[in-house]
């Protein structure tokens, strides 16, 4: 995720060699916390071994951090691409890879980059209405002073659920077709999502939601937000309807400007989601508070609670079943 506080500490043959090879404030708290001996479903619809699995793939050291257009991002690319075709995402626009070119202004001047994101699509039952789109980014910050920045939490934790949801979709469909997007550059500047939204690959008027996922595999108090129902009323009673019976408790916030939300952080331009809030496309964000490895060589694999992360995810698919009855 783009660093979300002022106040925040702040391979291409080889990585493709290595896959082969391996109130005004006062958020409302929705949900209690239930013993996850109570809640974890008998039929599980998230496969949590595969869900660990993508992180540790992504964050592994070799990806060198992922940074937009290193070789460890274009092989992580790569890699879900494999995945989208594996689950049969179909192409979207006749292709999954869509490449794009940025320029920005940084404290040094202007910086050029490049980067690709991967789309895929799964056709809905009903064909006149509007597309979800499921997000998550892929890249995170790289190499920085010789360290690694493998990002497990950030956010190949929002990749792996993404891949989930598109293996469940590709068996049991939703209502509306889900428009699948892993974006690339999200760490310089959300380019990705802006990318797509500035030449979409669809019709702008189809994109009728947009559910961004970045950060959801840790929390040391199983709390995730969600954000955007400030901004979309409409949005959250069917959410809260899953929060009242999920395995983890479910928070509404960090949505609202700071001046009228106690200080909270307002996260509506954090991730990939602001660019649609901008475009007027609504939007629904799962993220968990920043942790102690947030932004950090220190945001590992390992220290992912995987009860948490695939509860999460359970609660996550149920929010958009949930929305895609709903809209």
């Amino acid at each position: 995720m783009t660093p979300r506080r002022l106040i925040a500490s702040s391979l291409v043959a080889a990585g493709v060699l290595w896959f082969q090879a391996a109130g005004w404030f006062e958020p409302g708290r929705v949900a209690a916390q239930p013993a996850p001996s109570q809640t974890r479903p008998v039929n599980a619809r998230i496969d949590s071994d595969r869900l660990m699995s993508t992180v540790k793939t992504l964050a592994d050291p070799k990806l060198e951090g992922r940074a937009a257009g290193s070789p460890g991002g274009i092989a992580a690319r790569a890699w879900i691409l494999d995945r989208f075709k594996e689950f049969g995402l179909q192409p979207v626009a006749g292709a999954h890879v869509h490449p794009f070119t940025f320029t920005r202004t940084i404290a040094s001047g202007r910086e050029e980059g490049s980067g690709a994101n991967v789309l895929g699509m799964c056709l809905g039952s009903d064909p006149t209405l509007p597309y979800f789109v499921l997000s998550a980014h892929y890249d995170h910050v790289g190499i920085r002073d010789n360290q690694v920045y493998p990002g497990a939490d950030d956010n190949a934790s929002g990749v792996a659920v993404l891949l989930e949801i598109a293996a469940f979709c590709q068996k049991t469909p939703f209502r509306r077709t889900i428009l699948f997007a892993a974006f690339d550059a999200e760490e310089r500047g959300l380019q990705g999502a802006r990318a797509l939204l500035a030449k979409p690959p669809v019709p702008k008027e189809r994109l009728g939601l947009n559910i961004n996922l970045d950060m959801v595999s840790r929390s040391a108090k199983r709390e995730i937000f969600v954000a955007g129902t400030y901004h979309y009323p409409d949005l959250k009673a069917p959410i809260e309807h899953i929060a009242k019976r999920a395995p983890i408790t479910v928070l509404f916030g960090h949505d609202k400007p700071v001046a009228i939300a106690g200080g909270l952080d307002d996260w509506t331009n954090q991730s990939d989601h602001g660019p649609f809030h901008d475009a007027s496309i609504p939007f629904v964000y799962f993220g968990v508070e920043d942790h102690p490895d947030y932004h950090k060589p220190t945001d590992t694999a390992d220290k992912i609670d995987r009860g948490f992360f695939a509860d999460a995810a359970e609660t996550i698919l149920d929010a958009m079943l949930a929305l895609d009855r709903a809209r």
